[in-house]
């Protein structure tokens, strides 16, 4: 009896140690299961970001193609300009590049105004010869100029033109993505696209002509590709909107590229749309803003806002007022005005005739002058 009762206890162990050894294989293998669970279903995950993220390439691709929409409507109102008529078809012909001075323009009036450089189209009642996308060339006349601001106005004989979008320049912002559109060379590279950011804003360059010098303030600057030829041009907004008018680059360096802001000249061409004509009004003087100041000679000019009055010349209305030479003027009426780009765009505003406050400082004097506009001769 002692001998059975042993083997029936060594057996019940035994049978013990095989159910214990049954579990930790199950739970082995029930771990390893539910790994390979959770393998599975982080793969899942990943799936779905793959699936995210080719819907945002599509996004992009969507973007790009409006993007390219949108250039391509804006080249339709892009116009060639050239002082010399083409003895061909176009007057984008490679025999006559580099003589006819090929330059851009940007329609602006769908009845046949064009906003350009003056250095390309010459002082007002020059004429000049214009050539549509579509192919079509026609005469042009230039109904107004300013040389500081580089901008004209040229009228051709056309109607139902496509007419480009004219933004807000006031709102830019360094770092903006900017396109440049232009006819740089001739025939072969018109209407090029060339792309950038707006690299600074309130720009002011001396440009040297012969024993002259000028200064052009107030600029938008820009690395997109300025070439001779994208004189005129349009620099735009990946909205199509227009915010500047490409003028001048530096030659001894690249992508420094520069562009009058579109607002100054806004008024002028409200007036030539609902009026067809601009009665340029004046007050009579020659000013600088405090960014021109370093580089003149004299050295005792200081002042940290407003327009420096330089020149006040004979028979306007500023010479039978109160302001004289070495004010500063502040603003006008109660409108603070930091820039000669502010001033014009304020006084293009205007009309002939109306009477306008300046807020001038004379020393530690602040002053109020009224003055009448008078005509630009």
């Amino acid at each position: 009896m002692k001998i059975v009762r042993k083997k029936s206890s060594k057996n019940f162990f035994i049978i013990v140690i095989i159910l214990v050894g049954f579990l930790v294989i199950f739970r082995y293998f029930n771990n390893v299961y539910s790994f390979n669970e959770n393998k599975s279903e982080k793969y899942n995950v990943a799936k779905v970001e793959s699936t995210t993220y080719s819907e945002n390439v599509e996004n992009i691709e969507e973007k790009s193609k409006n993007l390219s929409d949108v250039i391509e409507d804006v080249t339709k109102s892009v116009v060639g300009i050239s002082k010399l008529k083409s003895t061909g078809k176009s007057i984008f012909t490679n025999s006559n590049e580099g003589k006819m001075g090929i330059g851009t323009g940007i329609i602006v009036s769908s009845n046949g105004y064009i906003l350009s450089n003056e250095h390309l189209t010459g002082e007002k009642f020059s004429k000049c010869y214009v050539n549509l996308e579509d192919g079509r060339s026609f005469d042009g006349t230039v109904v107004w100029s300013d040389k500081d601001l580089d901008l004209s106005i040229t009228k051709i004989k056309a109607k139902d033109l496509p007419v480009a979008k004219l933004g807000d320049s006031s709102k830019i912002r360094v770092g903006e993505n900017v396109y440049a559109i232009g006819n740089p060379i001739g025939f072969e590279f018109r209407r090029t696209v060339t792309s950038g950011i707006v690299s600074a804003k309130n720009r002011t360059i001396k440009i040297d002509e012969g024993e002259s010098s000028s200064y052009m303030t107030d600029l938008i600057q820009t690395d997109a590709t300025i070439n001779p030829g994208n004189s005129g041009g349009p620099l735009i907004y990946p909205n199509g909107e227009v915010i500047g008018i490409n003028t001048v680059k530096i030659s001894s360096a690249e992508g420094i590229g520069f562009a009058v802001p579109i607002n100054v000249v806004k008024n002028v061409i409200k007036k030539f749309e609902e009026e067809n004509k601009f009665d340029e009004a004046t007050i009579g003087i020659y000013g600088y803003d405090k960014e021109v100041v370093p580089y003149l000679a004299e050295s005792n000019i200081n002042f940290s806002k407003g327009i420096y009055v330089a020149k006040i010349i004979k028979n306007t209305p500023a010479s039978s007022s109160e302001l004289k030479e070495g004010d500063i003027i502040t603003a006008f009426d109660d409108v603070e005005i930091n820039t000669m780009n502010e001033l014009k765009e304020y006084i293009y505003s205007k009309n002939i005739g109306d009477e306008i406050k300046l807020n001038i400082t004379r020393g530690r004097i602040n002053k109020e002058i009224m003055i009448r506009l008078g005509r630009k001769s």
